[in-house]
């Protein structure tokens, strides 16, 4: 059976809500175009941009904790660097994230909208050349294997929106939890992209909240482990060689094709 690729999405800032592509370009080496470029600062965090150092993803605003955050729609135009924030269909904010002007006028929003939650002054965080707020070191790509959203919708009981585990990348054609059978492999496309899978993503408590509400209302990594006997949904995977990605094509596996 043929992997498929269901959907595209970027979270250009850590915690805040996606941004769905029809095609993307992967480069070698490199993590998913647009990605995690941004991180909003929950009080002193001690990243220092010169030396910038994987952090614990507690010290940002983020799901799991900060669930009120899934009730605003963002989106991030590349052209102009800027931020577009809404809250129930009425734009709240925007800011030039490449300016001080528009980074402050983004942290006076937080401050506002979150008061209780914060630690100190929020403050917006740019990715230097090279890195990304992804929550894993090594996180270049996620993918979520559809197949297994669906075998957890009758554990729960419940629907379960695929964009609570925040991939990039949405598969078809899978059998559920086959997607671990993939862990070093290499995937690949028609445009020569290939996509080596390194390890299976834990999920946390951010899985709890629903994507549109902001309401924490399953019990997305309880269910797994009474289920399943693991934490884990959907892989990551680096980049060994670049090309394009696009809704609706297929990517191969290179090596055997178990529990496909």
């Amino acid at each position: 059976m043929s992997i498929r690729i269901a959907s595209l999405q970027r979270y250009p800032v850590k915690g805040l809500s996606p941004e769905t592509l029809s095609s993307v370009t992967l480069t070698k080496g490199d993590y998913f175009p647009g990605d995690r470029l941004f991180a909003i600062e929950n009080g002193p965090a001690g990243f220092d941009p010169e030396n910038p150092q994987h952090q614990p993803k507690i010290k940002f605003l983020m799901l799991m904790r900060n669930e009120g955050l899934a009730r605003l729609k963002t989106r991030y135009l590349d052209s102009i660097t800027t931020l577009f924030i809404e809250e129930g269909g009425r734009e709240v904010v925007r800011g030039d994230l490449s300016t001080r002007e528009g980074r402050l006028s983004v942290e006076a929003f937080f401050r506002r909208f979150m008061p209780g939650e914060l630690r100190g002054p929020p403050k917006v965080l740019a990715a230097p050349q090279g890195f990304r707020f992804t929550d894993s070191r090594r996180g270049f790509v996620s993918l979520i294997n559809l197949a297994s959203v669906r075998a957890l919708e009758n554990v729960v009981g419940a629907p379960v929106d695929p964009l609570r585990f925040r991939g990039n990348v949405h598969l078809e054609g899978l059998a559920p939890f086959a997607e671990f059978d993939l862990v070093g492999q290499v995937l690949t496309t028609a445009s020569g992209a290939r996509l080596k899978v390194t390890k299976r993503i834990e999920r946390c408590a951010a899985t709890n909240v629903d994507p549109d509400t902001g309401i924490r209302d399953l019990e997305i990594p309880k269910s797994l482990m009474k289920a399943y006997g693991h934490f884990d949904c959907g892989i990551y995977a680096e980049v060994v060689d670049g090309g394009t990605l696009e809704v609706g094509e297929e990517l191969a596996a290179e090596q055997a094709t178990l529990g496909l």
